[in-house]
């Protein structure tokens, strides 16, 4: 199934997301992490921004990639956004550190190449 000009626009969204969190921590152990209040506003907004357009991806692309965790990515938003009080750096840094760099693996396939126009 092909992806859709508007679905192919939230996945690269995603990654471009992911990828900014991942170069943001890069380097960083967890006890300058929870140190560096910058930082981890920072990291809370890309993954916001990730959870807000796997929200937006239609559901048919959805159903036809279960293997991308949507429902816990779109859930994790939420938390961010209307639960910040009960945010967990210790769990953030587990979400940036190792589920964020596997979703980009999982993403980046996803995602089509540009039309030829576009690279012109």
């Amino acid at each position: 199934m092909p992806t859709s000009n508007r679905d192919a626009g939230f996945l690269w969204d995603m990654v471009n997301a992911a990828k900014t969190v991942c170069a943001f921590t890069q380097g960083v152990r967890f006890p300058d992490y929870e140190k560096n209040r910058m930082m981890q506003l920072a990291a809370e907004r890309e993954v916001e921004i990730i959870g807000e357009a796997a929200r937006n991806v239609s559901q048919t692309f959805k159903d036809a990639h279960p293997e991308i965790p949507w429902t816990g990515i779109v859930a994790q938003r939420h938390v961010l956004a209307h639960e910040y009080g009960t945010i967990r750096l210790d769990k953030m840094w587990l979400l940036v550190t190792k589920h964020i760099p596997e979703l980009v693996a999982r993403l980046e396939p996803l995602i089509p190449p540009p039309p030829p126009e576009a690279e012109a």
